[in-house]
C-alpha cells in the first residue's frame, strides 16, 4: 500500500502547491498527485496554474516523492505527442519518479483551445486509445506517424527518453474505460470506491495498481472541516456526467446550489477523528485499490500533515487491497 497526497491545484497558487509538495514528502507520503486544468472547478477556488511547471518544481526541490499528473487528457487541450515529450522530460529530471495519470478529460477544460469537446462518451475513449498508442509509439524510440480517426502525428520523435518509459495510470468509471486501462497502461486511476472498477480492469488483464482519491477534510471540529470543503470541494458532489460535461466554473457554482452541509458529511471524512479517514480509506482498500491519495479539502494544509503523521500514516501503511477476483 502506498499513502499519496492530493496537490489541488484549483485551490492553490504554484509556489504553495510546491510547498505543500515538500511538506507531504517530509511528512513520509509516498507520492503526490496533481490536478491539470485550466480553468478550477468553482470560481470560489481562484486558482489553475500549469500542472507540468509546478511538477517540475516538486522534482527539484524533493528527493524520494513520487509524483503523478490525476489525470492529464491528451487528446484536445493537449496533443498526445505533447504529452509524451512532457512525460518523457519528467521522468528524466525525477530520476524516474513519474506516473503519468491520463483520463478522456472535461469540457470545463478542454473546450478552451476552440475545439469541440465531443457529447459521446464513446468517442471520448476512442481518442484517449488513439492518444494512448501514439504515446507508446513515441516513447519507443525515433521517428513515428500516426494516421488515426481523431488524432494524428507525422514525422514525431521524442528525442530525450528515459531508459524505462514512465508508468501509465488510466483513469477509469466502468468496463469501457477499464478494458483501457489493461490494454493499453500499466495501472487504473478512480475516485469512487467501487469494487467492480477495479473487476473490470483485472478481467480485461490488467496486472497494475489501482490509484484511487480518498475524500477527508480536516480541521479541529467537524463543522469547520465541512464547511471548507462546502466552499470549495461541493462540486465533487456532482457525479462524474455533470463533472465532464459542464464547460466554466460559473456552470459549477450554479450546479451545486443545493449541496448541503450533511451532504458533505456523508461524502467527506471531516474533522480531527482518525477513525474516520481510516474507515474511508478502508473502503478503497476493499474496493481494490493499492495507492491512496488523501484528498484534503479542510482549510489548514499544514494541520492536515500534523493529523497524517501522529494519527493516519502508520495505520494506513498497513492497510492491505482486497483481492479482486478475475
Amino acid at each position: 500500500m502506498e499513502i499519496g497526497y492530493k496537490l489541488a491545484a484549483e485551490a492553490f497558487g504554484p509556489q504553495e502547491l510546491i510547498r505543500q509538495a515538500v511538506a507531504a514528502e517530509a511528512a513520509g507520503f509516498d507520492f503526490v498527485e496533481i490536478s491539470d486544468h485550466f480553468h478550477p472547478w468553482l470560481e470560489s477556488q481562484g486558482h489553475s496554474p500549469f500542472a507540468w511547471t509546478v511538477l517540475g518544481a516538486v522534482a527539484a526541490r524533493t528527493d524520494s516523492l513520487g509524483l503523478a499528473t490525476g489525470v492529464t487528457c491528451p487528446t484536445l487541450r493537449y496533443h498526445p505527442a505533447v504529452i509524451a515529450q512532457a512525460a518523457a522530460t519528467l521522468a528524466l529530471v525525477s530520476d524516474g519518479r513519474f506516473v503519468l495519470g491520463v483520463g478522456s478529460g472535461e469540457r470545463l477544460n478542454e473546450h478552451v483551445v476552440g475545439r469541440e469537446f465531443p457529447d459521446s462518451v464513446r468517442v471520448r475513449h476512442e481518442m484517449l486509445r488513439e492518444a494512448l498508442e501514439i504515446i507508446r509509439l513515441l516513447w519507443s524510440g525515433g521517428y513515428h506517424s500516426y494516421d488515426g480517426r481523431y488524432l494524428s502525428c507525422e514525422d514525431a520523435r521524442v528525442f530525450d527518453l528515459p531508459a524505462t518509459p514512465p508508468p501509465v495510470a488510466v483513469a477509469a468509471s466502468g468496463k469501457p474505460s477499464a478494458r483501457i486501462a489493461a490494454e493499453l497502461g500499466d495501472g487504473l486511476f478512480a475516485t469512487e470506491d467501487d469494487p467492480e472498477i477495479m473487476r473490470h480492469y483485472r478481467e480485461a488483464g490488467g496486472t497494475g495498481p489501482g490509484y484511487a482519491e480518498v475524500p477527508v477534510a480536516w480541521a479541529p471540529q467537524e463543522e469547520t472541516a465541512a464547511r471548507a470543503a462546502l466552499e470549495t470541494t461541493r462540486w465533487a458532489l456532482t457525479g462524474w456526467k455533470v463533472m465532464s460535461e459542464l464547460p466554466n466554473p460559473v456552470n459549477f457554482e450554479a450546479a451545486t446550489t443545493s449541496v448541503r452541509l450533511e451532504d458533505i458529511t456523508e461524502a467527506f471524512a471531516c474533522g480531527p477523528d482518525p477513525q474516520r479517514c481510516l474507515r474511508a480509506a478502508q473502503r478503497y482498500a476493499d474496493a481494490g485499490f493499492d495507492r491512496l491519495v488523501l484528498m484534503n479539502a479542510g482549510p489548514d494544509p499544514d494541520g492536515f500533515f500534523d493529523f497524517f503523521v501522529r494519527e493516519l500514516r502508520e495505520p494506513l501503511t498497513r492497510l492491505r487491497a482486497s483481492a479482486v477476483a478475475a
